[in-house]
């Protein structure tokens, strides 16, 4: 061959190279049929790291479980990465809050347009939402008749009572894409309630001694955990905004008034006005994980620390 002909075999096939590349690129999401691997499991991807825990008790070896924000990512700014992009374009299961979460609100119709076969558990489903406010919790409603959550608290998986029908949604969404998993995901699922009901009964317990029954947060995410077990959150701020120095007053007021020293902050939020308030009251900020992955471990470790706080 000339060096002629190897320069116009050459300048044919170099446009065609950025194709190939890009097949190639593709070719692993392809592979993922049916929301299967090669070890095949069920391909899980969860919105948050508590719903990745219930699948996980819930689905076993029989799954593969991933969560889109993760541990300390912020559900209100959160961008998916390309790789959790390539997972749920393959996922068999998308288990999502389904109560206003701002992360879904932004990328759920993305992420099924992404995957049209993918089944999507609403883990809400039977929970009743209640308002932002504690003293309009007469306007609560039904999750699935409600489709603006904006005025609603979206933290609903902090009750115990609601996590037990979190694990009944997951349960049902893994039997109908797994009808040979039917009896497994019910065993684990019912071993789960059991463990939830003694959770209930022990939170119940500790805090049955406690006589004042305030306490004050930063961000408002324990809303359901207060109302479950009759105490009152005093709420710092509201939907994500930062406080403005007559607002910072108010709270200040409130909680001396209170007699509260502890402020209990979020770590996927800034604390420098919670570490401000706390300096104002004489007290201190503790931190609370609304969204910490090991659901029971973490409900216990939250209880003993409002316990102590309102001593």
């Amino acid at each position: 061959m000339t060096t002629r002909q190897s320069r116009f075999i050459s300048s044919f096939f170099y446009p065609i190279r950025p194709l190939v590349l890009l097949l190639l690129l593709f070719i692993p999401l392809l592979n993922g049929c049916a929301g299967k691997t090669e070890s095949d499991k069920l391909q899980v991807v969860a919105s948050i790291e508590p719903l990745a825990w219930f699948a996980e008790r819930i689905g076993g070896d029989r799954v593969s479980v991933s969560v889109m924000v993760p541990s300390g990512g912020n559900p209100h700014t959160y961008e998916p990465t390309p790789k959790q992009m390539a997972q749920v374009s393959h996922a068999a299961l998308f288990v999502k809050a389904g109560s206003g979460v701002e992360f879904e609100l932004d990328w759920m119709p993305r992420l099924v347009d992404l995957n049209k076969s993918m089944t999507v558990c609403n883990a809400s489903e039977g929970v009743t939402l209640l308002p932002m406010s504690a003293e309009k919790y007469e306007h609560a409603v039904p999750a699935e008749e409600h489709h603006d959550h904006g005025n609603f608290d979206p933290h609903f998986w902090l009750s115990p009572a609601n996590a037990r029908l979190i694990a009944k949604n997951v349960e049902r969404s893994l039997a109908a894409i797994d009808p040979a998993g039917k009896e497994y995901y019910a065993a684990n699922a019912a071993a789960l309630d059991r463990e939830l009901q003694a959770l209930d009964s022990e939170i119940r317990k500790q805090l049955s001694v406690v006589k004042n029954r305030r306490f004050l947060v930063f961000h408002p995410a324990w809303g359901y955990f207060a109302h479950e077990y009759g105490l009152e959150q005093i709420a710092a701020e509201e939907e994500g905004k930062t406080l403005t120095p007559r607002q910072m007053e108010r709270v200040i007021g409130e909680a001396r008034s209170a007699g509260i020293r502890v402020v209990f902050v979020s770590p996927q939020f800034s604390s420098a006005q919670a570490d401000a308030i706390a300096g104002d009251i004489g007290g201190q900020t503790v931190t609370v994980d609304p969204l910490a992955h090991d659901y029971a471990a973490n409900l216990r470790k939250a209880t003993a620390a409002f316990v102590q706080s309102m001593q």
